[in-house]
């Protein structure tokens, strides 16, 4: 079986979707299927994977790639590479990575997109928040992680307490992580203890500058460290050393994944109850009302004051995690796959 797996955005380019692809395509790969990437994103060092990647092509390119598939895999919609499937008789996935919203000029779009999944043979969405609102009759199957590569490592004390780990812009909600140290400290204050609480962040963006007057004007800089944007097993040590990932996003997150690879190195997620990131922690984590400081204050403050509840919260990590693995998850894709190729070839 043929696959041609199409994604808007790539490796080296950090986020949900590239790592999704990542995954997946390395999973299709291994059940036998042969697998060919086509992606807009360029990167001019010599990277390896066990898929073939196609970079920034022209039509001659596409038009080819789509004649030699059998299956025609869309990583969430991106028109620009998946047009040639009017042309072709091919079976087309569709995953619904986001939702589809946009300005008053970019309805248009928004519409065709619309139109464009009616049109797929199967759609399938990450969080059954997505499905409800964007595409009802879509197939569920929440994201997985990268297991082989989040996980816990022993050998790492966890000697710190709060990380939070996104692009640092304002729909994610970083400055609510600041507000909710400071108040935290002033309470560590007030009672004269003198283990103040710490803040790592992980990640760059156009709040960079913003931020840093922030943590000034609060008075916590001794207790903030910015990492920059960290990968691989440099992330994963990260994680290793905090007890708790802050997920306070504005923005409704259709999943959320930052929060599964937290768990996964032994963080107990705190998230915010917009869009998919409820689905994302299940009964393994604690939910704040979205862009709500006090709301955040008040579980943090009931979580780190209660050691009980708090090992309760973590004695559930590995069963919830249990159904997030990148062998689940994508076993689950390739058997709908499959299930379709089968019944087009019958056709």
């Amino acid at each position: 079986m043929k696959i041609l797996f199409l994604t808007h955005s790539f490796f080296p380019k950090l986020g949900g979707i590239e790592r999704t692809s990542e995954i997946l395509s390395t999973y299709f790969t291994d059940y036998g299927a042969e697998v060919h990437l086509i992606t807009w994103t360029v990167d001019n060092a010599i990277n390896e994977f066990p898929f073939h990647v196609i970079r920034n092509p022209g039509i001659y390119t596409l038009l080819k790639e789509f004649l030699w598939a059998d299956i025609i895999f869309e990583n969430n919609p991106c028109l620009k590479l998946s047009w040639p499937v009017i042309f072709f008789s091919k079976q087309h996935f569709v995953v619904l990575h986001t939702w589809l919203t946009g300005s008053n000029s970019q309805l248009k779009s928004v519409k065709l997109k619309e139109l464009w999944l009616k049109k797929a043979n199967h759609v399938i969405a990450v969080s059954n928040k997505l499905r409800e609102i964007v595409f009802p009759s879509a197939e569920v199957i929440k994201n997985s992680y990268d297991n082989n590569l989040f996980k816990r490592l022993p050998e790492v004390e966890k000697t710190k307490d709060f990380v939070f780990l996104g692009r640092l812009v304002s729909d994610k909600g970083v400055d609510l992580a600041l507000m909710l140290l400071k108040l935290l400290n002033e309470d560590l204050n007030s009672s004269a203890s003198s283990t103040p609480y710490s803040l790592t962040i992980v990640g760059e963006g156009p709040m960079d500058t913003r931020l840093k007057k922030i943590i000034e004007e609060y008075k916590i800089e001794d207790f903030i460290e910015f990492t920059g944007p960290l990968t691989g097993n440099d992330l994963v040590k990260t994680l290793n050393e905090h007890k708790y990932i802050l997920v306070p996003s504005r923005w409704k997150e259709p999943f959320g994944l930052v929060a599964l690879e937290g768990m996964a190195c032994g963080c107990i997620p705190i998230v915010a109850d917009g869009g998919g990131l409820p689905e994302a922690v299940g009964n393994a984590g604690i939910i704040f009302k979205r862009n709500d400081i006090s709301s955040l204050y008040i579980e943090v403050t009931n979580l780190i004051q209660n050691p009980q509840f708090e090992m309760e919260i973590r004695n559930k990590l590995s069963k919830h995690l249990s159904n997030h693995t990148s062998e689940i998850v994508c076993s689950k894709y390739f058997k709908a796959i499959t299930k379709l190729y089968h019944l087009h070839e019958q056709n």
